[in-house]
């Protein structure tokens, strides 16, 4: 699933492309992908002419802020990334215009395309059709409970320590799977939350509550710096993640456990191993995180 640096990304990417433009027509052959309002002609008819002002991330949401007070919020779920380019319809196929990034078979799964005023589109690939399209009154979506449940973001200059430890000191259960609650943390998932842990030198299975003040300040400087590294890199593409372009990000270059099991730790050189709880498969050095440490 793309998390907070890939979505940051594709956001970045949309920015630079479809501001000011206005949407004209919406094409999908699996409908159910929009959920709000869940008529699809209603859907259309209502978003086609508004145009769009600005495009930001919350979480792992893709917002379009739009004219008359509108926003459209896609969430590309497991397997879904969103492209801006041109396509045609060729033997019941959406085929790229040019030859390039596009035509890379992980971006062929389209299911819904937005048609822009000046003939370009914003297409959603994703393979298991798990992505979900919403169309909310922009105030309505701001004071929605999924919104106001969502915690804090953790690139934002208001994420301090003292911010951090203070969502994270009283919650039960195993760290990795604390980070990964969007309510606690907004848009960390299982890549980051790898990463961050082998950083600071964390069993990925330690109660959060056993936590040390060094290991706090050691998790939030390692959380931090996996997230600007992410957005720096242009994400990770290990899987089905592209960006606005159909291009690969880079974070894989950096990647240091997540789905290196069976090879050697760039620290101490001790083999990662792979163990799954909480439904989540946790990549970690068992000598660099030891689960009893007392640091």
């Amino acid at each position: 699933m793309p998390e907070l640096p890939e979505v940051e990304t594709t956001v970045k990417g949309l920015s630079k492309k479809v501001l000011k433009r206005t949407f004209i027509n919406v094409w999908s052959d699996w409908e159910k992908l929009v959920k709000k309002p869940k008529d699809f002609k209603f859907f259309k008819k209502e978003l086609n002419g508004k145009s769009i002002n600005k495009v930001w991330r919350r979480a792992k949401n893709v917002i379009f802020e739009l004219s008359d007070g509108y926003s459209l919020l896609v969430h590309q779920k497991m397997t879904g990334h969103l492209m801006v380019g041109r396509w045609k319809l060729k033997n019941k196929k959406w085929k790229p215009i040019k030859k390039g990034p596009l035509e890379e078979k992980i971006n062929t799964f389209l299911h819904i395309i937005f048609f822009l005023d000046n003939g370009d589109m914003i297409a959603l690939s994703d393979v298991r059709k798990f992505a979900k399209v919403e169309l909310w009154k922009t105030a309505d979506l701001l004071n929605s409970l999924e919104f106001k449940k969502l915690g804090p973001e953790p690139l934002e200059k208001s994420f301090t320590f003292k911010k951090f430890k203070e969502v994270l000191k009283d919650k039960k259960g195993k760290i990795k799977q604390v980070l990964m609650v969007p309510e606690v943390i907004a848009g960390i998932g299982n890549i980051y939350s790898n990463e961050a842990l082998w950083w600071s030198k964390i069993h990925p299975e330690k109660s959060t509550i056993k936590l040390s003040e060094k290991e706090f300040k050691s998790l939030y400087s390692a959380v931090v710096k996996v997230l600007k590294m992410g957005v720096s890199l242009r994400g990770e593409s290990f899987s089905d993640y592209r960006d606005v372009e159909g291009k690969k990000g880079h974070f894989d270059t950096e990647r240091r456990v997540y789905k290196r099991e069976k090879e050697r730790c760039q620290r101490c050189k001790t083999m990662i191993i792979r163990k799954k709880f909480g439904g989540r498969s946790a990549f970690f050095c068992p000598k660099c995180q030891i689960l009893n440490s007392k640091s």
